[in-house]
């Protein structure tokens, strides 16, 4: 087993596991920069497969953090849609553009950030379409498994339900450690757990669970209404990054 030795890899590697790190302890969203940063240097499916182990391992510390805050009607909900969803990535992974994923989960996330700082907000509390909720979830399975992007459209279902703060983050870790326990079939079937890649790994792992950790304290820290806006702001950040990312790359391949 081997590892991948270029420093320029482990310029992008550091912030981009420090940010899933921040992501598995409650900041729910701002690990999906951490593929993009990592796809600079690699395959985005390649990258993403680097990124798996680890994430593995960090649901495994978030679970047992928050296995008393979680909400079961919304996982009742979204993980049919979300075994859904990665199967339809599995069976075509190798015919559908990153970079369109990219641009399709910016989009997503820009829209309902946007509605929600600018739109009309409703008279009364409805309650959520379930038929959405599966809809949602089967969005958030597929990119998850295309580009690690799966937090955007999870929380335009979740985010305004306005749960408790740490049953919101109780649902999204519970969720994404569902989520991830399934791709890892996909992954091996599609040849990107490479010698190099769990090397790579193994390597990256021990600042993974030092940053799981701190958000863990961070979360428990922040306020809720601070929270709730500080996850707002994290998806409308890294939706435009993603919007970049995508239009700038079909560009310089046109």
């Amino acid at each position: 087993m081997n590892i991948i030795q270029d420093p320029t890899f482990y310029l992008l590697a550091l912030p981009a596991v420090t940010a899933l790190g921040l992501s598995k302890g409650g900041f729910a969203g701002v690990g999906t920069m951490a593929t993009p940063l990592l796809a600079l240097y690699a395959p985005p499916l390649q990258a993403a497969a680097i990124l798996l182990p680890i994430l593995i391992i960090q649901d495994m510390i978030s679970v047992v953090t928050y296995r008393r805050d979680w909400d079961a009607w919304n996982l009742r909900i979204m993980l049919p849609g979300a075994v859904l969803g990665v199967g339809l990535a599995w069976a075509i992974a190798a015919h559908v553009s990153d970079d369109v994923i990219r641009i399709a989960v910016g989009l997503i996330g820009l829209g309902f950030v946007l509605n929600v700082w600018f739109g009309r907000p409703p008279a009364t509390t409805r309650t959520p379409d379930p038929k959405a909720g599966v809809l949602w979830g089967a969005v958030a399975g597929f990119t998850s498994t295309m580009a690690q992007a799966g937090g955007p459209p999870f929380q335009v279902f979740v985010l305004p339900q306005k749960l408790p703060k740490l049953r919101l983050v109780g649902t999204s870790t519970i969720f994404f450690a569902v989520v991830n326990a399934f791709k890892v079939v996909p992954y091996f079937a599609l040849g990107h757990f490479t010698g190099d890649a769990l090397g790579t790994s193994a390597v990256l792992l021990p600042l993974a669970v030092a940053t799981n950790f701190l958000g863990i304290w961070l979360v428990r820290r922040t306020p809720t209404a601070l929270f709730y806006r500080i996850s707002y702001a994290l998806v409308f950040m890294i939706s435009v990054t993603l919007l970049w990312q995508g239009v700038s790359h079909l560009v310089a391949g046109a």
